[in-house]
């Protein structure tokens, strides 16, 4: 098969995959009152249908990742797709909020399946320094999902009910998936059984570990803004922290590691990822935190509410395809610091927005930093933790890319919950914690110093030591700076 035909199927099918998880994510945020009331069930079993799916997610999107390394990335991409797909469908015919809350445990399993293979086919069908340009379109796609999410999931329940939220993937899911598995080339099979046959073994024990450590932490970060400190909170906790501190002691002493040494111990990568992680708490914290004032402090609906983040969205989508010219211009250090600062500043300047005639302009303005500042850091760092990290483990790289864009986000509610929850007046209190989430990003902006300061590094173009040498790829050139 043509190579440019194959990079653009899976450019195509990379985009169509993180856009409906982006999708399916944002317009359940219109649909959960609405199946509260059809389906008779309570506030709480209303949230472990989100809570559920984004346990299941962040627990296996590493192990993810390292069966697509193994076993191809667009192998598991189809069946994460299909599968997620026919797990939309089953919640669209369930009986009762039962049904609905483990039918989103499975849709976490496939979509944990599908994201890490959305940029290891990426990784494996581009060479280094053309990744920016593909993680940028990707980027926009999401960003256009997520904000058309809560105006697509309002008008399908307004005139078809909240069971055609979850028809709306099935169609696409089931076309591309199919697409992929009838277009494998045998090209790619090759690399990805070679690949399998030098990854070794999967490690179940790290796997299980890390597992434990993302269930407890994630639990953890949800349950104890709703709850406050409890014994069973607690327990949760020294669980994640005494399974995490094992899985860093089995990983290190493991033959065949879960998170490869090379992964890890790239310190563009590990600063990369570390850099989305402070990034999309401050992101989605400040939206929680600013969505809550709006609507609950000054009372707008949250219609109203949404169109007055729309800059920021906007911001966004802007961003996302220059962040490739800057960091070819820049480098990623003087892209990522930057774009990370004025993230910064979008959260404290949002953090004096109230009801004052200079709020509206003062909203607008923080929510175009946020967005653009967002935008960019999130495609010029997962650009470098791709392009850095070797070829055979593209598949383990996004899916700790994915879980650091999971749980950033858990962090960052978590945080702006406790602050706001703390204070008696709601203005005070989100502004303290949109100055919290804006220190998230100034860290993040620390962390980017240790970025790259030029193009892809001799490493992310070479094979590991264990590998057989092949040639670089075209169009891929030495970086005389980091």
């Amino acid at each position: 098969m043509n190579g440019g035909f194959h990079r653009g199927v899976a450019l195509a099918s990379s985009i169509v995959g993180a856009s409906a998880v982006a999708l399916d994510g944002t317009v359940l945020t219109v649909v959960q009152p609405v199946l509260q009331r059809d389906l008779d069930a309570t506030v709480a079993q209303v949230q472990w249908a989100g809570t559920g799916y984004l346990v299941a997610v962040a627990s296996l999107l590493v192990l993810a990742g390292r069966l697509g390394d193994r076993h191809g990335h667009e192998r598991l991409f189809a069946l994460g797709i299909l599968g997620f797909g026919a797990a939309s469908a089953g919640i669209a015919v369930a009986p009762d909020i039962g049904w609905v809350i483990g039918l989103r445990v499975v849709q976490g399993v496939f979509g944990a399946l599908l994201q890490p293979a959305t940029l290891g086919m990426l990784r494996t069908s581009f060479p280094p320094d053309r990744l920016a340009g593909p993680i940028a379109l990707r980027t926009v796609a999401i960003g256009l999902a997520a904000a058309a999410g809560p105006l697509v999931g309002g008008v399908l329940v307004a005139h078809f009910g909240w069971r055609a939220v979850f028809v709306l993937n099935i169609v696409p899911a089931t076309l591309t998936g199919v697409l992929v598995l009838a277009l494998r080339t045998p090209e790619s099979e090759g690399a990805g059984g070679a690949r399998a046959a030098r990854s070794g073994r999967i490690d179940p024990v790290g796997a299980l570990l890390l597992a434990v450590t993302l269930v407890c932490s994630v639990h953890a970060l949800v349950a104890v803004p709703a709850d406050g400190i409890t014994r069973v909170t607690a327990a949760v906790g020294a669980a994640a922290v005494v399974s995490g501190a094992c899985l860093v002691r089995h990983e290190r002493c493991a033959r065949d590691p879960l998170v490869p040494s090379a992964v890890l111990g790239s310190p563009p990568v590990a600063a990369a990822l570390a850099v989305l992680v402070c990034a999309s708490a401050a992101m989605l914290g400040a939206l929680f935190a600013v969505m809550y004032l709006l609507q609950d402090g000054l009372g707008q609906d949250p219609l109203r509410g949404s169109l007055t983040a729309l800059p920021g969205a906007a911001a966004m989508i802007l961003a996302a395809p220059l962040a490739p010219v800057l960091t070819r211009r820049l480098g990623p250090r003087r892209t990522v610091t930057p774009a990370a600062l004025a993230l910064a500043a979008g959260a404290a300047l949002l953090s004096g927005t109230g009801p004052t005639a200079a709020a509206p302009w003062s909203a607008c303005t923080g929510f175009v930093l946020l967005g653009a500042g967002f935008g960019t850091v999130m495609v010029a760092a997962t650009a470098v933790a791709v392009r850095e990290a070797p070829a055979e483990h593209a598949g383990v790289t996004g899916g700790l890319q994915q879980t650091a864009m999971n749980i950033g986000p858990a962090v960052g509610i978590a945080a702006a919950t406790a602050v706001m929850s703390g204070a008696a007046d709601i203005a005070d209190g989100t502004g303290r914690a949109l100055l919290l989430l804006a220190s998230f990003a100034v860290l993040g902006a620390v962390l980017a110093l240790r970025l790259p300061s030029g193009g892809p590094s001799g490493s992310a173009r070479r094979p590991s030591a264990d590998l057989p040498s092949r040639p670089d790829p075209v169009g891929s050139a030495p970086s005389a700076d980091r």
